[in-house]
Formats: C-alpha cells, structure tokens, sequence
C-alpha cells in the first residue's frame, strides 16, 4: 500500500513538472521581449524578400561594414556577410532594398553617399560605387512605373538610373517634416532616416525627428502619407507614432523606423532606442505591432508596452545558435569581429584554433583593436595570450581611441589601463604566456589575471565604464570588448569566452 502510494505520488509530481514545462515553453515560443538586437545595432534598415527577412545597421568606424542578419520570424536573427571591406570612413544609416532581382545598399559616409550591390544577399559584394552627392540617410523607393528614386534626410529626394548605381537627376524638395511643439525637450529638429512604402492607395514616408541622443525625449517616429511618392505629403495626425515620454521610461530616445509586414500580414515596426542607465551599450533595436486605421493610417496599439512581452510575429522560427565566445575554429574571423578603422586581413590570421595578430602603434589607441558587442549588462570575458617579440597584448573596454580602460600583458608585467594612464600592476617577468579577465556587473569592472588559466589573481585597478557613451563622448559609438596587440612582434589568441550574468 505505501509503495503504491508513493507511486502515485511521484506520478502526480511528474506530471506537474511536465505540465509546468509545457506552460513555460508555450508561453516561451508565443512572445518575444526587446530588444531583439542587444547592444549597439542603431538605425535599422530592414527588407523582406518572400519568406526571409534581412536587415543592416549603421556600423561608424568598424570594419568589415554592414553586417547583414537575417531571420525568418523578425525576432531571431544570425549573421549572413559584411557587405563593405574597403574603408570609407564612418558609416551611417544604410538603406537595404531589392530591385529587379539584385539586393542594394544605400549609405553615407564621409560627407558622400555610396551604394554597393549583389545578385545574392550572401555576396559577393561589390565595391562601393560613389554617387556624387553629400547629403545622409538615403532611403530607396520605386514608383509604380519602376523608377527609382534616394529620399534624403533633408526631405529631397533624387532620381536614379534603371540600374540604381548612379544618380540622374538635381534633388527635389519634396517633405518638410512635422513641427515639433517648441516646448518639447528634444536634441534638435534633427529630421533623419526616410523611409517610403507603399500600403493600399497611399504611400507612407516614415521619418525621424528630435535628435536621434541628447535628452531622453528628444527622438520621434513621424509618418506621412500621399498618393504619389514623390508628395506632396500629409502629416498624420497620429504623430509621433512613437515617443519616449518621460526619462524615467525603460526605452528612452526611439526612433528611426522601418514598416514591415509579417508572414501573415500583420504589420511591424522597427527602431532603436537607448537603454535608460545603460547608454553606454548604444543605441538597440527594437520590435513592435502597428495597426492600421480604418481610414488608412497607421498608430502604435493602445496600451502597448514594448518593454513587456509581445506576441511574436508569424512565421518559422530561425534557429539561433550566435554567440560571442569564440574558440577560433576555421581559418576566418566570425562576423561579430571587427576592427577599429582597419581592416588589413594581412595583419592577422586563423588557424589551429588561434587568432594571430600583428601588433600596431603604442598605445591602445593606435592599434586598431578587434571589437566584438556585448549584449548585457552584466558579464564576464576573458582570453588566454601569448606574446611574440617585444608585443603586448590586452583586453579591454574600448569606446575610441581616446577613451578606453582594461588590461593588458607583456613578458615583463601586467598593466591597468584606465583611459589614457597605463601603469604596471604586477610585475611577473618573463612570462609571455597569460590569461585576461573583465568582471563587469553594471558598470562597475574588476580586472583580472592568471598564469594557468584556473587561478585568477584580482589586480588592485577596478573601472566604472558608466561614463562612455557618445552623450558625454560623441561620435555614436558604443563601449565594446576589445582584443588589443601594441608594440613590436605578434599577440596570439585563443579561448575567448563571454559569458552573461543575469
């Protein structure tokens, strides 16, 4: 009788844990929660080509550029390919589009405005072909007789030729934006980011307002619409679409949409924002629902919460195995790698689970470091160095070249590097064979070292990093993890692990 009883029992408990994990996993696989880019992604620009999404974003001064996702339910996202290797300088908002079945991509950089082009989205690329005109953000449409056509930030807009790799025509006025109540704490007019589709009998022209940093509030999404795409252009009278009302809000500064229909025909929005108390990790993209109206605009839902669970969208989920730990398998660099305005594939190679760098410079700041994007808040990052000749190698906290924090190795000593002081910590000459930690809880970094990879030595610098970030630093960049080789010979690394502490 006891026996059975027990029996029973375990049976009941079992299915309460089977039930328990059917709800868990139900309500895992029905929504989604933002961002659904963490970390610096700003100014997405997406296309959905059938049953597939792609999407690029800004990438400033990091090379290989344009790095293209792709997903098949919006919500999870892996790498295809970098679509720019030759340095152009900072890269902006890029605009992805597909016309007469070749993929483009639109983007400013330098005070000019450039396109590169493939038969597939998974390249080969072209080289950047240079439009001859100044003016950013360029956003790419097609009139219903299939002319082309680049909005820019200012409202102009500029004809194309058939093959969309060069433009034909003087820019046109066209849209002036919509007035922002002067009483508004905003950066700026700031009008940015054009976008054009087309939607039953209109066609719709989502843009930015505000400042895409600055206060919390600054940010808008904007939407206009007409029957032509060229205007003129009506305001909705559902502007903003979306805001950020208060600094106190999780979300803060969103802003620069894209529209976007799912596999089942309901619409999307895209965006980034700022995390509040976290500005440092740049701007992240969000995802969010729109509705329609029954006289043919378009509106946020009435009580959405984008910082809370979402339905997800529809369609087959996209098997995302990404990750930033990196043991350097293969003989080339994962996309999430790049370089600080370089990328010489001469200065540094993949093999037998080793990255090999060639030093540069003398300083964190001269040596184009390799950067990756952390997605937390809260992590742990080390890898295992081994230095050749006279190199030094670290790993460090890297916003650009002027302001950065970490640690770093030679064969004589360890060093803490907090921005621009390096001083040695520890000296344990001639060891050229070291391993390199970051502990970062909110801010907030401990730096570590150890000669056997299992036994960590705290050295006595810690960092607060809350401070980097382009309100107090400019340039739009982001505070990302990078690996560093200074001096004279070659830094080998291996091992990288990334490890998010909730």
């Amino acid at each position: 009788m006891k026996k059975s009883l027990i029996i029973l029992v375990l049976l009941h408990c079992c299915l309460f844990i089977a039930i328990h994990a059917q709800t868990k996993e139900t309500k895992k696989s029905t929504t989604f929660t933002n961002p659904i880019f963490p970390g610096d992604h700003p100014d997405p620009s997406i296309l959905r080509d059938g049953k597939d999404y792609y999407m690029v974003h800004s990438s400033f001064e990091y090379y290989p550029g344009l790095l293209i996702w792709h997903s098949t339910d919006l919500v999870n996202w892996e790498p295809v390919t970098h679509a720019l290797t030759k340095n152009l300088g900072s890269v902006w908002a890029p605009d992805l589009a597909k016309c007469n079945g070749k993929y483009y991509i639109y983007f400013p950089a330098n005070g000019k405005n450039y396109v590169v082009w493939a038969n597939s989205i998974g390249g080969p690329w072209s080289d950047p072909i240079d439009l001859k005109i100044g003016n950013i953000d360029p956003g790419h449409f097609t009139d219903k007789e299939g002319k082309r056509y680049l909005y820019f930030s200012d409202g102009s807009y500029v004809p194309l030729a058939d093959d969309g790799l060069s433009v034909s025509g003087k820019p046109v006025m066209a849209y002036s934006g919509w007035p922002i109540p002067r009483d508004w704490v905003i950066e700026c007019f700031c009008l940015e980011g054009p976008k054009v589709m087309k939607h039953g009998e209109y066609y719709y022209l989502t843009v930015a307002e505000g400042g895409t940093s600055g206060p919390a509030t600054s940010h808008l999404v904007i939407s206009a619409r007409s029957k032509s795409p060229l205007g003129p252009w009506e305001n909705s009278p559902y502007n903003p679409i979306v805001r950020t009302f208060s600094k106190n809000e999780r979300w803060l500064s969103k802003g620069h949409a894209t529209l976007i229909d799912d596999a089942a025909g309901k619409w999307w929005m895209i965006y980034h924002s700022y995390e509040n108390g976290f500005y440092g990790m740049g701007r992240q993209t969000l995802l969010q629902s729109i509705e329609w109206t029954s006289d043919g605009w378009f509106k946020s839902p009435a009580g959405l919460k984008i910082d809370q669970p979402i339905a997800l969208p529809a369609g087959a989920k996209t098997q995302t195995r990404y990750d930033l730990s990196d043991n350097f398998s293969g003989n080339k660099l994962r996309a999430h790698w790049q370089f600080y305005r370089q990328y010489d594939t001469t200065r540094f190679s993949v093999r037998n689970n080793s990255l090999s760098i060639n030093t540069k410079g003398n300083h964190v700041g001269e040596c184009s470091p390799l950067l990756c994007i952390p997605q937390d808040h809260s992590y742990d990052v080390q890898v295992e160095m081994e230095m050749e000749g006279s190199a030094k190698g670290a790993l460090v906290l890297f916003y650009n070249d002027r302001t950065f924090s970490g640690i770093a190795a030679d064969k004589d000593n360890i060093f803490s590097i907090i921005r621009d002081w390096t001083n040695p910590t520890e000296k344990k000459s001639g060891v050229s064979h070291v391993y390199l930690k970051l502990q970062n809880r909110n801010h907030l970094v401990n730096m570590y070292y150890s000669l056997d990879g299992k036994k960590w030595q705290k050295i006595e610098n810690s960092l607060e990093v809350s401070g980097y970030h382009h309100n107090a630093l400019g340039g739009f960049m982001s505070l990302r993890i990078g690996l560093c080789s200074i001096g004279t010979g070659k830094v080998i690394f291996r091992n990288f692990k990334y490890n998010a502490v909730k």
